[in-house]
């Protein structure tokens, strides 16, 4: 009997089958359209670690019973960055010539024990701290257990970390921006040690002349010269934002201020992202 061989290759239709996923012309017409948003639910708040964590339990404690009191009415992310310490292992690591690559795991290490410690404190409520595998896979079942969760702010970008800068660029204000808008989120409230962004450094030299910056776009910042409370390369990412249409930076200092911008009130500085209205 004569042998009959059957052609078993299963093709599989997709309009990128003999595409380069390098060409955006090509690609745009399958990965223009905008992304779902998984969590639309949740509020993002990053805490800073030098503007809040840093400065003890004068500054915590206040933060912490302000975000407790919203936990009832918003599910929240809390976020937490780096602070004085991770300045040190920049100064050590630098010393001893280690690259970007290993700079940016220990400043992340920082921003972690940062929020063990949001996390420790708001623990009756049934908050926890969750890893970065856990936030990416498991972070909406958390969130349906209790009402917030606590993370590092921190990319894990790690050993890939861009080689521009002898220190991480992408710090916890990337990170934070990248989840929030990854995930869809309502918004995401980035709080800091002073009123918003200014057109000069108000703790510099002429800072008494500061003027407080009440909405701007990440594309004004880019070209602002001179000390930003933000990381700069946080407007770079802006620019390609999906969901986030703006950004607000607040006073973490100034009670009620957090729970004001969680509820969408305008009070600090409102930054517009590239993010088209959807």
């Amino acid at each position: 009997m004569a042998e009959t061989t059957h052609n078993t290759t299963k093709h599989v239709a997709s309009p990128l089958a003999r595409q380069t996923l390098l060409d955006n012309d090509l690609t745009r017409p399958v990965a223009g359209r905008r992304p779902i948003r998984i969590l639309p639910w949740v509020h993002v708040v990053k805490i800073g670690g030098r503007a809040i964590m840093d400065r003890g339990a004068d500054a915590i404690l206040p933060v912490v019973d302000e975000l407790r009191k919203l936990l009832p009415e918003r599910r929240l992310l809390i976020l937490t960055g780096a602070g004085i310490r991770a300045r040190h292992l920049y100064g050590v690591g630098l010393d001893l010539g280690l690259p970007v690559g290993s700079l940016a795991p220990l400043a992340a290490s920082e921003a972690g024990q940062n929020g063990h410690i949001l996390a420790a404190l708001l623990a009756p409520e049934g908050v926890s701290y969750v890893e970065h595998p856990t936030m990416a896979s498991q972070l909406a079942i958390h969130l349906s257990a209790a009402r917030a969760v606590v993370g590092s702010a921190f990319p894990p970008y790690h050993h890939h970390e861009f080689t521009t800068s002898r220190i991480p660029t992408h710090r916890a204000d990337v990170g934070a921006f990248l989840l929030a808008d990854a995930l869809g989120a309502a918004g995401l409230t980035i709080v800091e040690d002073v009123d918003g962004v200014y057109d000069v450094d108000p703790h510099g030299d002429g800072g008494k002349q500061a003027r407080l910056i009440g909405e701007t776009s990440a594309a004004d910042l880019a070209k602002q010269a001179g000390t930003l409370p933000l990381d700069r390369a946080l407007f770079e990412v802006m620019a390609r934002a999906r969901h986030l249409e703006r950004v607000q930076v607040i006073n973490g200092l100034v009670p009620g201020r957090i729970t004001a911008a969680v509820r969408g009130e305008h009070v600090g500085t409102l930054i517009r992202t590239g993010a088209r209205p959807a």
